[in-house]
């Protein structure tokens, strides 16, 4: 099951975190974000030079938007989330504050 999150910086669209299958994940830069000098990259390892990253892990600076001991477990607990499942993680805090520029929110399609 293909599953998907789309990354904001503020209000504008930057792009998409698709997990085609579990160990392969692919982040999709929006052709207007990419092409928006005002625009940062979501990472120095994506930079804005390239609209479509692979990777067999979750790219680190998305998972670094994820809560941490006590706060993921509860947090997990009330979603009924797998810890382990990162993914899930992700679209469980879709919407929630983050701390930074990039946020997350549910894809509409």
């Amino acid at each position: 099951m293909m599953r998907k999150v789309d990354v904001y910086y503020g209000d504008v669209f930057a792009g998409r975190l698709v997990e085609l299958s579990r160990g392969s994940y692919e982040f999709i830069y929006d052709d207007a974000f990419l092409s928006d000098r005002n625009t940062p990259p979501v990472s120095v390892n994506l930079p804005k030079n390239q609209k479509v990253y692979h990777a067999d892990h979750i790219f680190p600076v998305f998972t670094n938007m994820l809560p941490e001991g006590a706060n993921r477990r509860a947090l997990c607990r009330a979603k009924k989330v797998d810890e382990t499942d990162f993914f899930g993680m992700l679209e469980m805090i879709c919407g929630m504050d983050a701390i930074g520029k990039f946020v997350l929110r549910k894809t509409k399609e």
